[in-house]
């Protein structure tokens, strides 16, 4: 089978997804799931927070990451959509 040269999901969608799937899971756990590196992980955890999609919170020595579930879609064509509305029909 030939992989294509394109995604359906870029990775900030993939990183979100995980996020809501393991949100206790590390850059490092996330980025090996995916088979992406960890720096680049950080970047798109970091791109995902300061845009508000995920909030991240401290937790003992750990980053503990929670959805936005109620933050717009980005795109204008989505107007009025929701991560969340987004994520219910991705989501196990």
């Amino acid at each position: 089978m030939t992989v294509p040269g394109w995604a359906l999901l870029s990775t900030h969608g993939l990183v979100l997804l995980s996020v809501v799937e393991k949100p206790e899971a590390t850059t490092r756990e996330i980025a090996n799931d995916l088979g992406m590196s960890e720096r680049s992980v950080q970047r798109v955890v970091s791109d995902l927070d300061t845009a508000g999609y995920i909030e991240r919170r401290r937790v003992g020595r750990r980053n503990q990451y929670e959805v936005n579930n109620e933050k717009p879609l980005r795109h204008p064509v989505k107007e009025g959509r929701t991560v969340g509305d987004l994520l219910s029909g991705l989501v196990k």
